[in-house]
């Protein structure tokens, strides 16, 4: 008996030490979404969205439910600020329902959301949108801080760009963030790329996406992120991704990089737009592709050859196409 209870006590003690390893190595949680038959996946981008149906968000959904019945949708992604206009307040508020629940009803929309945190959702409660308690509430609901979703030929890493923002710490802008879980920016962040970069190494996918909040490159109201471009675009290009999905500008754009394959795709409108609100000189003019200032969300299709992007408007009428083909190394508009 006494043998037999070293044996499993030992056993609980090695698993504890693996259970460590894996926490100090800081490997992201992974979500797994198995390919479709065809060995395609396809999703919808989302972001900016949460205002309980206001600013034509309930007419967005009604398209994005279409557009996923047409494209055989897998998930969503949420590109962050999901809740308008400071988060939420708790994990009961009932914002959660009422912006998205609520909104969200198509049967092709009933398939797993995977949201990072923007900066109005750091405005509240940022714990909440993690909690365990709204997925009981809705199954759909995914939302951590950083994170992969692991859908076999795309590897996609959630990147939590909020702390990377330093005015935010300075409440130069007005706001208070709940810093509750970001010791120290710097640390943080320092952390953080750190296991963005392990685990882009290890990816074996063939297409590399990164999604986060802010923007890297943008015409739109906000701009480039520059602590984006020094501190996270560097990883990206040397680890061969493919695209940077973001929201944060009110807008639908797409920006090529100048000196790598990276496409800068932003999906920030899922409810208020920011009409005109535009500077085209934030980057080389001949970089973009496509600037949309009106509400409208984005679709992907990958397959192990190819990809397709698509961006609809507010009616659902396609507004811009771009497609690429790994075997080729070509891409067209």
């Amino acid at each position: 008996m006494d043998s037999h209870r070293t044996l499993v006590s030992a056993s609980v003690a090695s698993l504890c030490f693996l259970l460590c390893i894996c926490m100090t190595n800081g490997e992201l949680q992974r979500f797994i979404e198995p390919a479709k038959s065809d060995g395609s996946i396809s999703f919808i981008t989302i972001g900016d969205w949460g205002r309980r149906g206001d600013f034509n968000q309930s007419v967005v959904a009604y398209q994005m439910g279409r557009v996923g019945e047409k494209i055989g949708l897998d998930f969503v992604v949420s590109t962050g600020d999901n809740f308008y206009d400071n988060g939420l307040f708790s994990e009961h508020d009932p914002n959660f329902k009422e912006s998205f629940s609520n909104i969200y009803t198509a049967p092709s929309l009933q398939k797993q959301w995977y949201s990072v945190l923007g900066n109005h959702d750091y405005r509240g409660d940022a714990e909440a949108q993690l909690s365990h308690v709204l997925r009981e509430i809705d199954s759909r609901w995914t939302c951590l801080r950083s994170f992969i979703v692991d859908a076999e030929l795309v590897e996609i890493f959630f990147v939590d760009t909020t702390p990377f923002v330093k005015e935010y710490y300075t409440e130069e802008d007005g706001h208070t963030y709940d810093w509750r879980a970001v010791p120290t920016r710097n640390s943080y962040v320092k952390a953080l790329l750190s296991d963005v970069e392990a685990s882009l190494k290890k990816s074996k996918a063939t297409w590399k996406i990164v999604v986060g909040h802010h923007a890297m490159r943008s015409i739109g109201h906000h701009g480039n992120t520059v602590e984006l471009v020094e501190e996270l675009l560097p990883i990206m290009k040397e680890n061969g991704v493919d695209i940077y999905m973001n929201g944060h500008d009110h807008c639908l754009e797409h920006i090529s990089d100048e000196d790598s394959p990276i496409q800068f795709l932003t999906s920030g409108a899922g409810s208020k737009a920011w009409r005109g609100d535009v500077d085209p000189t934030t980057n080389n003019p001949k970089s973009v592709r496509f600037y949309y200032d009106g509400q409208g969300f984005m679709s992907a299709r990958f397959t192990h050859s190819d990809a397709e992007i698509v961006f609809y408007n507010v009616f659902g009428e396609v507004l811009h196409k771009w497609v690429t083909s790994k075997q080729l190394l070509l891409s067209s508009v």
